[in-house]
């Protein structure tokens, strides 16, 4: 895919949709009306995107403040809302190195926001295809140091990936490209606690998203940290992931689950 095909305002598109989801202003009537379509079939949608942003700022938090994390590789970024991976991991260590990876024109288009980094670390972006690994990680070899551990993070994009084959060789691939001490955190959806409403939800996605979405089970989404060491708590909807003490109490189980591994 490349940056010069157009945007189409009058066709909803999927990183549109969650950039509305999320408070952000990169979306059009088209996006906001098929988020609201799907909203109405799951009420907590937007409660599950805004938990999904508060997850990976703690994991980020973590991985840079506990485990000394100072590359991470986030493919399928979306478009810029707040709280940007660049933004959470250099408040923290200004001198850390990421680079996000979409193959989205629209993404693309949205890069020179994304590129705004601190001076004394760097932030890069390539257009890349998660199906195609070996191109992802040779764009992010210009900026990170892949003999060093780099941080991948999957957030809301292999649920696109619908066979479990290729989305296990997908990780597989990626994480056997990184150094020993890397780190792998995902973000995937299922229908472990909604059942029903998340399944019409995605029916309902798969309508009038741009492309078409896959829910596993909390097993399958376990299966796919095959061969590195989770971190605890494991895989768990993504409130209930290390909350802060202040909020530990009100943390709710939802249809989006998330975890954190290391490769030995």
């Amino acid at each position: 895919m490349t940056a010069t095909l157009p945007l189409d305002a009058t066709v909803s598109h999927s990183a549109r949709i969650w950039n509305y989801w999320l408070g952000g202003k990169d979306n059009y009537p088209v996006d906001r009306e098929a988020g609201d379509r799907i909203a109405a079939a799951l009420p907590e949608i937007v409660d599950i995107a805004l938990a999904t942003r508060s997850f990976l700022k703690r994991v980020l938090a973590h991985l840079v403040t506990e485990e000394g994390v100072d590359q991470f590789l986030d493919i399928g970024a979306g478009l810029p809302t707040a709280d940007n991976t660049h933004e959470v991991v250099q408040a923290l260590a200004p001198s850390a190195r990421v680079v996000y990876a979409d193959n989205d024109p629209l993404v693309l288009a949205h890069a020179r926001a994304l590129l705004t980094g601190t001076r004394e670390g760097a932030t890069d972006y390539v257009c890349a295809d998660l199906r195609d690994p070996l191109v992802v990680l040779t764009g992010a070899a210009r900026t990170l140091d892949l003999s060093r551990p780099v941080a991948v993070v999957l957030s809301g994009i292999l649920p696109f990936v619908g066979d479990d084959t290729q989305a296990r060789a997908i990780v597989d691939r990626i994480m056997g490209g990184l150094a020993p001490g890397s780190f792998l955190t995902i973000v995937h959806s299922t229908s472990a606690v909604t059942r029903e409403a998340m399944v019409e939800a995605v029916r309902r996605w798969n309508e009038v998203g741009s492309a078409r979405y896959h829910l596993r089970t909390p097993e399958q989404i376990t299966a796919l940290f095959a061969n590195l060491r989770l971190v605890e708590p494991g895989v768990v909807p993504c409130p209930l992931w290390r909350p802060h003490p202040a909020e530990a109490g009100g943390a709710m189980e939802m249809d989006e689950f998330c975890g954190l591994a290391r490769k030995p």
